[in-house]
């Protein structure tokens, strides 16, 4: 992935969103569609394109796909990431998904989605010490 297609997959509000949760863990698409208030096929095409970028794969559990940053990460991707983890603290949006995340997960209705029991768990994410280093 070159300098320009970084930037690119970073120049939109719900990819910095999404990449900014998966910088906490993996998320099947179904959280990511709940946090960010967007209909299936949208989150879909904006991980679609981060995926065709490099930044992201995933594994499936049953039925649901389960996001995680893709590792290791390109130096320019690691440098754009560790830049959205720390202005995200001033983010007042990029905030509140995470101050929701948890609920989210602990939400039943998506009780199935990467537990372990039922297609093995979500793969690990890129560490956040990997990032913040």
């Amino acid at each position: 992935m070159n300098l320009v297609d970084t930037f690119r997959a970073f120049s939109d509000l719900s990819r910095l969103r999404i990449l900014h949760l998966l910088l906490q863990q993996p998320l099947c698409v179904c959280h990511l569609q709940e946090l960010l208030g967007l209909p299936q096929v949208n989150i879909s095409q904006h991980l679609a394109y981060l995926r065709r970028n490099g930044l992201v794969e995933f594994t499936s559990v049953q039925t649901w796909k389960v996001y995680r940053l893709r590792s290791p990460a390109a130096r320019a991707v690691e440098l754009s990431l560790r830049c959205l983890a720390e202005s995200a603290k001033s983010d007042p949006v990029l905030s509140s998904d995470l101050k929701r995340l948890p609920k989210v997960l602990k939400n039943s209705r998506f009780s199935f989605c990467g537990d372990p029991k039922v297609g093995g768990g979500p793969a690990k994410s890129l560490s956040k010490t990997s990032v913040e280093k």
